[in-house]
């Protein structure tokens, strides 16, 4: 089985993050941030949890709190204004600073996700392979995505929509409007008795649902069960691991530079895959030499990669949407660009347009 390249990876792990839930909803923190939030975070979010706040930045903070400090499970929906519909279920458990979550596919190709703070396995059933990785970037994971930060705030305009219901649940609507024409709205309800964010939409910019990913049904504050992580994880005898590696980097230490910034965004992580990097070191199980780096604006993201470009590969240059997520993939002199983000296509072309390779 060979290793998939940069691009079809980005696919994957677009596909994963919608499944996951929240997708572009709520943004990129660092993965580390929903692994070692402190347990007294989440006592103080359970006791306070009758006095909701007057304001919707409060809100926002509450949201944060939840996401981290809550233990929850239920299952997820996500649907595309072009018909597309997938489903999930997720568990998210602390115990003290640990993290656990647990991810499982229920359409198409079966997959399971397992993550214990930063160790991700994404087993593939079916094919017989695991991957294990360190996240080293913006984790995908349900937690970690169910917060905005401060930053957001300068390219958004975040407005009170009221009250609403999701999965049996009373919440509050915020919605978050761009400032500019670079990025989606989004519009989110948040469990009125937690915090915890139960559904979000993105919207165009003539204010059409393009996707929605929420809760169909949610348990909230239920037993924490770290051993349904940790049991299938020891039980990965027979499979095919695969281990990419990833090298911590900056776009300039590679040869690459931005000539201009992209308005709103900041580069928030950048990692170097070498070309090998599983566990059986075969040349038919090489991982594929490229770059990573992601873009957040606080609130949504866009993937850039970066790989050598093999003439002996038959590649054309495409764009493509699925639900709010654009993908573009071109040439770039000795390279071959893929950028992936939920924002809009000329976002994601401005991006390619100002990558500079340097000597």
């Amino acid at each position: 089985m060979r290793a998939p390249s940069l691009a079809a990876r980005a696919s994957a792990g677009t596909c994963l993050w919608l499944l996951a839930g929240l997708v572009s909803a709520l943004p990129l923190q660092a993965q580390a941030a929903g692994a070692t939030a402190p347990a007294e975070a989440a006592e103080r979010t359970s006791a306070g949890a009758a006095e909701a706040p007057s304001d919707a930045q409060g809100w926002l903070a509450r949201m944060g709190a939840a996401a981290s400090g809550r233990n929850y499970q239920g299952t997820m929906m996500y649907v595309t204004a072009g018909g597309a519909m997938s489903s999930s279920r997720v568990a998210h458990f602390c115990v003290g600073d640990q993290v656990y979550e647990r991810i499982e596919t229920l359409d198409g190709r079966p997959r399971q996700v397992y993550r214990h703070n930063e160790r991700v396995h994404t087993v593939w059933p079916r094919a017989g392979v695991v991957m294990v990785e360190q996240r080293k970037l913006p984790s995908t994971l349900p937690s970690v995505t169910q917060s905005v930060d401060p930053s957001a705030l300068l390219q958004y305009e975040l407005r009170d929509e009221g009250e609403g219901r999701v999965a049996g649940r009373d919440a509050r609507v915020l919605l978050l409007q761009p400032r500019d024409a670079l990025r989606y709205a989004q519009r989110v309800w948040a469990d009125r008795e937690t915090g915890l964010m139960l559904r979000a939409e993105v919207l165009d910019g003539g204010g059409q649902v393009l996707e929605s990913t929420g809760f169909s049904s949610v348990e909230i504050g239920v037993r924490a069960q770290p051993e349904s992580v940790l049991q299938p994880i020891r039980q990965l005898a027979g499979l095919r691991v695969l281990r990419p590696a990833q090298v911590a980097t900056a776009l300039e230490a590679e040869g690459w530079a931005l000539a201009k910034p992209l308005p709103g965004f900041r580069l928030t992580a950048c990692v170097k895959r070498p070309a090998g990097g599983d566990s059986a070191g075969r040349g038919e199980n090489q991982w594929p030499e490229g770059l990573q780096a992601v873009f957040s604006d606080g609130l949504t993201h866009v993937s850039l990669f970066i790989e050598p470009f093999d003439s002996a590969r038959d590649r054309r240059p495409l764009r493509a949407q699925f639900g709010a997520t654009h993908s573009l993939s071109a040439r770039k002199g000795d390279f071959w660009l893929t950028i992936v983000g939920d924002a809009p296509l000329d976002t994601l072309q401005s991006l390619f347009d100002a990558l500079q390779r340097r000597p």
